[in-house]
């Protein structure tokens, strides 16, 4: 009986990493997508391509899988809930934020996600705070810190630089709050694919709202590479990664999840030093050394319970087997 539970224990860690490489490796690399998105079209109705393509494909996937997708509308009320502050405005207040501020500067604004989290998630979902989480996450944002400290240390709250500080702090809160709704919709039974698949057709309905009171025009770029660059994040940025890390968020938490967003800027500047030339700094490497110290203090205690149990119910669940980040632009959709 014992050897049966180590063994079931085994493979729940087993998947729970591979959620999570999934989430911090698809993340890194959408930047490099997303710099192809940039130019011809306007960044908003970029994302709306984005997320209308994910939802068609979503729903697509949920009516070839037979999955249920008849859900109450209180359920659809808290779905749209978490599409429209995980999928749309988050997104829309972190383009704005970089217009005033540069991308790093974002990311490490947006790395807050992880106190956030712990706070949202103890007043709304009662989580226990735990010791080593919250050192984790403090070590993790010091590390971000250090990876961008040339940004940082030039950083500045007089004129737009306050403006900007407002506007990312509001797109972090927003997709905490994504997170904690996330998470209660998994609790109430509610599945990871047709909740997303629902969330981001509310999140592209609203982001279309936006678009049109601010008088956007719908252009679209015909070539490869902005086309292949928006299959990639609507398919792996979008439906992929989001489906792992929200059942990460079901499985292990949305504070323990939430360190994915301290890690793929880490992949991002990997991917950079490829592509880019990016050179590393003595800071940025001390920096990832302390990143990678909290993630295991605060991924890897055994001692610490799971914060969210997803109670057992009658509905049929599913989990996909979901930005972005760039040492010039990490484009923050995050997600």
């Amino acid at each position: 009986m014992k050897a049966g539970a180590g063994n079931e224990e085994e493979t729940d860690v087993i998947r729970n990493l591979s959620l999570y490489a999934a989430t911090v490796l698809i993340w890194g690399s959408t930047w490099l997508g997303i710099k192809f998105q940039l130019g011809e079209v306007d960044p908003l109705i970029s994302v709306i391509y984005r997320f209308c393509l994910a939802t068609v494909l979503l729903i697509l996937w949920c009516f070839l899988k037979g999955l249920n997708m008849r859900f109450t509308t209180r359920d659809h009320l808290f779905i749209a809930l978490q599409g429209a502050c995980l999928f749309a405005v988050n997104y829309w207040l972190f383009y704005l934020a970089e217009v005033h501020l540069t991308s790093g500067i974002v990311a490490v604004m947006f790395s807050t996600i992880v106190f956030w989290n712990i706070l949202n998630g103890r007043i709304f979902l009662k989580t226990p705070v735990r010791a080593t989480v919250i050192c984790g996450a403090g070590l993790g944002i010091v590390g971000i810190g250090l990876v961008f400290w040339p940004e940082l240390s030039g950083f500045s709250l007089a004129d737009d630089g306050f403006k900007g500080f407002l506007l990312s702090m509001a797109a972090t809160l927003l997709a905490s709050f994504g997170n904690i709704l996330s998470a209660r919709n998994q609790r109430h039974g509610l599945p990871v694919v047709q909740t997303n698949a629902y969330g981001m057709a509310y999140a592209t309905l609203l982001m279309l709202a936006l678009a049109l009171i601010a008088e956007k025009p719908f252009t679209f770029d015909p070539t490869a590479p902005y086309i292949v660059s928006l299959l990639y994040l609507a398919l792996f940025g979008s439906v992929i990664a989001f489906g792992c890390y929200l059942t990460l968020v079901g499985k292990i938490g949305a504070d323990r999840a939430s360190y994915a967003t301290l890690l793929f800027p880490i992949i991002a500047l990997i991917i950079s030093t490829a592509v880019e030339g990016y050179r590393w700094s003595l800071p940025a490497v001390a920096g990832v050394v302390v990143i990678l110290a909290g993630n295991a203090l605060a991924l890897f205690n055994r001692e610490i319970p799971t914060a969210v149990n997803i109670k057992p119910a009658g509905r049929l669940k599913a989990a996909l087997p979901h930005g972005t980040s760039s040492p010039d632009a990490l484009k923050t959709r995050i997600r």
